[in-house]
């Protein structure tokens, strides 16, 4: 049963609110054992926690605008503000990652100001931060699955660099305490850096995607082709173009039709072929331009000098028999096709 666009907004909104309940949490108890105990990598890790609450808060506040409906000036919707969350978290990363390694060298340098450091109550909270952040983590990438979140699938993998930080200086602690050698709390920190500042690359990488208009998964376009191939009453189609934002999926192509076709007859097929890829993708948003399909070569021969297509050996049955889009296999033809622009795909009949 597909989810309704309210229920797909109450699981992100309420996956969102508890991810900055919890980062809050977490973050005073983290800066509070930090100060405490003396240890860079809790206090780290505190400024760790920090930018995962702060990245939690946009993830909120953005999974609540994207699905805010189209408006005036918005007529494509607000779907893109989710992969601005993404990549806003990509930068909370790198900023925290770069904040622990300048501290850890200062700690190595011995410019740390802590003679001591308390370990048990770092290993208890590190403990904890790791089993809390594990379960939430889950719980926002299963979210984000379900309701195609880009802004929950950032915030649940920057939990999951959260839970790898946390153990690292857990180990950290458990090693000083069992050495007295304090050294191993900075080079924790230094290697957890290392290892979370790929994660940061990597979610940029992945919001730039859409924010750059991107085309669909080639599996998705797929859907749309086989909708279109199907049905002899498309001729041809060309300049197909897709793009993603947030959860929201834009197509538009153009669909060429015998020249005989009434207005009405053009604008029901067109309502049937939306419906259909709708099916295939559901929530796609998708527009497509109807052309007739001689006249359209006739076009592009005189203003393109395109050779005229040779004609069709089985065209399409005329529009007052055309009573279903899988009357038969899709027609072949070498016919050319108009030139599709740069990025734009052209569907040959």
């Amino acid at each position: 049963m597909p989810v309704t666009l309210a229920e797909n907004r109450r699981r992100k909104t309420g996956a969102a609110g508890l991810s900055v309940v919890s980062n809050t949490l977490l973050v005073l108890l983290k800066l509070g054992i930090g100060l405490a105990t003396g240890s860079i990598g809790v206090l780290s890790e505190a400024l760790h926690s920090a930018t995962d609450l702060l990245a939690s808060a946009v993830a909120f506040f953005s999974v609540r605008v994207s699905d805010v409906p189209p408006d005036t000036e918005h007529p494509y919707g607000h779907g893109k503000i989710e992969s601005l969350s993404g990549l806003a978290e990509a930068a909370f990363i790198l900023l925290a990652a770069l904040y622990i390694v300048y501290e850890a060298i200062e700690r190595l340098r011995g410019h740390s100001r802590a003679s001591e450091i308390e370990t048990l109550p770092g290993l208890v909270v590190m403990a904890l931060s790791a089993l809390v952040n594990t379960f939430l983590s889950r719980h926002l990438r299963r979210t984000a699955k379900w309701t195609d979140s880009p802004a929950l699938e950032a915030d649940g993998r920057h939990l999951q660099t959260d839970v790898l930080t946390s153990l690292g200086v857990l180990a950290g602690l458990a090693l000083v305490r069992l050495t007295h050698d304090r050294r191993f709390d900075p080079i924790t920190a230094l290697l957890v850096a290392a290892f979370i500042l790929p994660t940061a690359a990597r979610l940029a990488r992945e919001a730039l995607h859409p924010l750059l208009d991107a085309r669909l998964p080639a599996e998705e376009e797929a859907l749309i082709h086989r909708v279109l191939d199907s049905d002899r009453r498309v001729l041809g189609y060309h300049k197909l173009r897709t793009r993603k934002a947030g959860s929201q999926r834009h197509a538009d192509v153009h669909v060429q039709v015998d020249d005989n076709y009434s207005l009405v007859e053009a604008h029901d097929l067109t309502e049937e072929l939306e419906d259909r890829i709708r099916e295939a993708l559901p929530g796609i948003h998708v527009y497509i331009h109807i052309e007739p399909y001689h006249a359209e070569m006739r076009h592009q021969q005189e203003a393109h000098g395109v050779p005229m297509p040779s004609p069709i050996a089985n065209d399409a049955p005329p529009p007052a028999n055309a009573a279903g889009a899988d009357a038969g296999a899709p027609h072949s033809s070498d016919s050319p096709q108009p030139p599709a622009s740069s990025g734009e795909q052209t569907g040959a009949r």
